[in-house]
């Protein structure tokens, strides 16, 4: 398995950005999963990065993935966390499932 990455900002005046992006990062907590955050509000670079992995000239954060390959964004992992398929979602395979939280 690739690092879970959530691509974030640090800076944002949005309240409904905030809050998911808290959102998702309380949704991998919870199932005791390890990611790497990057931020884009450093690099014009990063921002331009995640875009063009999500395929989404104008997708805003957070974004999430495994490795290089693009997993979705907020709605997408809520959704995947109602039917409680996180694992599935994050595409973690059998074996990665298994090793519980030692990502």
């Amino acid at each position: 398995m690739g690092t879970i990455r959530v691509y974030y900002t640090s800076v944002t005046g949005s309240r409904e950005v905030r809050q998911r992006q808290s959102e998702v990062l309380r949704i991998l907590d919870g199932n005791r999963l390890k990611y790497q955050l990057v931020d884009v509000s450093i690099s014009e670079r990063l921002l331009q990065e995640m875009r063009d992995k999500a395929g989404k000239p104008d997708a805003i954060p957070p974004q999430i993935f495994n490795g290089e390959e693009y997993c979705g964004d907020f709605e997408m992992l809520h959704e995947a966390t109602e039917n409680e398929e996180v694992p599935k979602f994050l595409k973690m395979t059998i074996v990665d499932n298994m090793a519980g939280g030692s990502f």
